[in-house]
């Protein structure tokens, strides 16, 4: 790429977005999205100032490029589309434009009724200058021009009609002289994942608690004899917690007590026993014939199984007595186990990251990844990440992404906002969220509209968990039936990608360890459980309603298309997103109090929805099927939360016909 000639480019160009910390990381894209590039464009003076955006492949040569156009007070605007699932990169370019800067002039000119004969010649050395730098039919369309614009026979009409032409306007647009143009100092480079990495519904399952007969440990093919109801339900990842060998030394029983009393399974995260370790299955489960397999029939119930990346070890592990240099050794002779006072965790040893054979550890947990990616895992969920070191991941996820660009991981870590922030930076594909602890509209409105409408939406793509084996919040303790319902619509809707740990969702599973904590009851990370997926009051046939609504309307498919609306009642959020087309759109109005019947006034901007304020509008609630039909901007709206604790409205416009037949699309 040409760079701009020191001290002959007066433009100059600054503030470009989306850019991460200076394009030290790349921004994140989807195949199919647009990436649109805002900067700052300026010059000294009055002339006429043109700019284009230039992206291409990494691995190819060459430029493309599309104009950028002038939005507000020196802001610029253009953008890309991404075809193909490969990274990209983009720059801008901008330049004193002497053909625009004199088109302007002409114009002008024309219509002070001023001579232009002189002006005329102008535009023609311009015009002529540039089919120097075309070939072919261009040139020769750029050179009649020239000549007709010097042309003594040819009227002044005629001379600024051919310079005014479109045809002629492209060509120069495409031909002009750059010599002097300023280009932006960074390439900002766009990493490209699957549509997967933007839109997802995730269901965590204990394998081991699988088995149709209470008391039997699950195995891979009790999964499998899983997916149809998982599939039901409109998941289509189906994560699993470790389904690694589980240590005995220190094994921690029912509600992590200590001892163990006989047949206790054991937490699944305590990895590693004489059995093997992260490269190996627990025998309870099956073998890696029978994991493979399971891979395979959730393909073809369309789910992608997602494994539990858990960089830690029981005492069994063979790491301990293999690399007893990668663990972190007290004064006493013992083997530091993971605390956060007073909890303590005897049974899992954390590793020391600090160690003198860093490259080595490194290598060999790159190679866990790699192994599972080989029995065609694509999908990983981190297990605490934060606890271990960035540059560690920055460099474990660049390596993985060599030779499988298609994976994918989620970064589990409930941690300080920063941290959480620079994860995704690193290359995190998704990221757990504060989701399950903003109750009120307030704080709802005011995390996700950071979340979507800052840079933050650039690189951290949220996965909002309603509830997981570790997090059973208040509000679903003590909310009911109808907390899980709504819980389930705001993660949903507000997220293009969220989760829930079943069968205990489903099962509005409430019961906390004790008052004050958010531990479950007989917690399924230290025993088997017998779930009773077939109970009539279980919420699967609303999940999968939701699910399909997801499923069926693309305005739900992202999250930067995400607006908040007034309503009149604190109780009760309202919410929109629309196709860029504004074809689809959505509006969500959810009662956050699970106990009473909430109602109130929805102030909708019907210009910014795409809709016509002379027409009314009809709203078909997706949940009930009811339809209801709106006209102007404010509308009264009522929810019983025990009917139904929310809207998820599709807006259908009304069009008139030329026989002045209404009807709704």
């Amino acid at each position: 790429m040409k760079r701009e000639i020191p001290g002959r480019s007066r433009v100059t160009i600054e503030g470009v977005s989306p850019e991460v910390d200076g394009g030290r990381y790349p921004v994140k894209g989807i195949v199919g999205e647009k990436v649109v590039v805002e900067a700052d464009i300026f010059s000294d003076g009055h002339d006429t100032i043109s700019a284009v955006l230039q992206y291409r492949k990494t691995s190819a040569a060459a430029w493309d490029e599309t104009p950028m156009n002038p939005v507000i007070n020196d802001r610029w605007q253009g953008f890309f589309r991404i075809t193909e699932p490969v990274n990209y990169v983009y720059t801008v370019t901008a330049w004193m434009d002497k053909f625009k800067s004199w088109r302007v002039d002409l114009l002008k000119r024309v219509k002070a009724d001023q001579d232009i004969t002189v002006h005329l010649l102008s535009g023609a050395r311009l015009i002529s200058e540039a089919s120097h730098n075309a070939s072919g039919l261009d040139a020769d369309a750029l050179q009649a021009c020239a000549e007709t614009m010097e042309s003594a026979k040819v009227s002044y009409q005629d001379k600024a009609r051919c310079a005014l032409a479109g045809e002629i306007t492209l060509l120069m647009d495409k031909y002009q002289d750059r010599r002097f143009a300023t280009t932006y100092q960074r390439e900002v480079e766009v990493s490209v994942e699957r549509e997967k990495a933007r839109f997802s519904a995730w269901y965590e399952m204990f394998p081991r608690s699988c088995s149709p007969e209470e008391g039997r440990h699950g195995t891979f093919k009790d999964c499998e004899n899983m997916l149809p109801y998982v599939a039901s339900m409109g998941f289509d990842v189906l994560y699993l917690p470790p389904v690694h060998p589980i240590g005995e030394s220190h094994r921690k029983g029912k509600n992590n007590t200590s001892p163990v009393k006989p047949g206790d399974p054991g937490s699944p995260w305590a990895i590693g026993s004489p059995e093997g370790g992260h490269k190996a299955i627990h025998p309870e489960l099956g073998t890696i014939e029978d994991f493979r397999h399971l891979v395979g029939k959730a393909r073809e119930n369309n789910i992608e199984i997602a494994l539990d990346l858990a960089f830690q070890c029981s005492p069994d592990h063979p790491y301990v007595k293999e690399h007893p240099e990668w663990f972190n050794w007290r004064p006493d002779g013992t083997i530091q186990y993971a605390e956060n006072p007073p909890k303590k965790y005897q049974d899992i040893y954390p590793i020391n990251f600090d160690t003198e054979q860093w490259q080595e550890l490194w290598d060999e947990l790159k190679s866990i990844v790699v192994y599972w990616a080989e029995q065609g895992i694509r999908f990983f969920r981190v297990d605490n990440p934060h606890t271990k070191p960035f540059p560690f991941w920055e460099w474990l996820i660049k390596e993985i992404k060599k030779d499988y660009p298609d994976v994918l991981l989620l970064a589990e870590a409930f941690t300080r906002p920063k941290v959480m922030l620079q994860l995704a930076r690193l290359g995190f594909t998704q990221s757990y969220t504060y989701f399950a602890w903003r109750n009120t509209k307030a704080e709802l409105t005011q995390y996700f509209t950071e979340l979507n409408e800052t840079d933050i939406r650039e690189y951290f793509r949220p996965n909002l968990w309603i509830n997981t084996p570790d997090i059973l919040t208040e509000y679903l303790q003590f909310g009911g039936r109808t907390a899980f319902i709504s819980r389930l619509v705001l993660a949903a809707m507000l997220g293009a990608s969220y989760g829930i740990y079943g069968p205990a969702f489903e099962l509005c599973e409430n019961r906390p360890r004790e008052q004050g904590s958010e531990e479950y009851l007989d917690s399924e990370k230290y025993e088997l459980k017998h779930w009773d997926i077939s109970r009539a009051d279980s919420l699967k046939d609303i999940i999968a309603r939701v699910n399909r609504i997801r499923l069926n309307n693309p305005a739900l498919q992202s999250n930067s298309n995400l607006r908040f609306h007034e309503v009149n009642n604190e109780q009760l959020v309202c919410f929109s997103k629309s196709t860029e087309d504004f074809s689809n759109t959505i509006l969500v109005v959810v009662n956050l109090d699970p106990n009473y019947t909430q109602s109130g006034w929805v102030e909708l901007p019907l210009e910014e929805l795409g809709l016509d304020e002379s027409l009314p509008y009809q709203m078909h609630d997706l949940l009930s099927n009811s339809r209801y039909l709106w006209s102007g901007p404010r509308n009264y709206i009522e929810i019983n939360p025990l009917v139904l604790p929310a809207h998820i409205f599709q807006l259908r416009r009304r069009i008139r016909t030329e026989r002045d037949f209404d009807y709704f699309m």
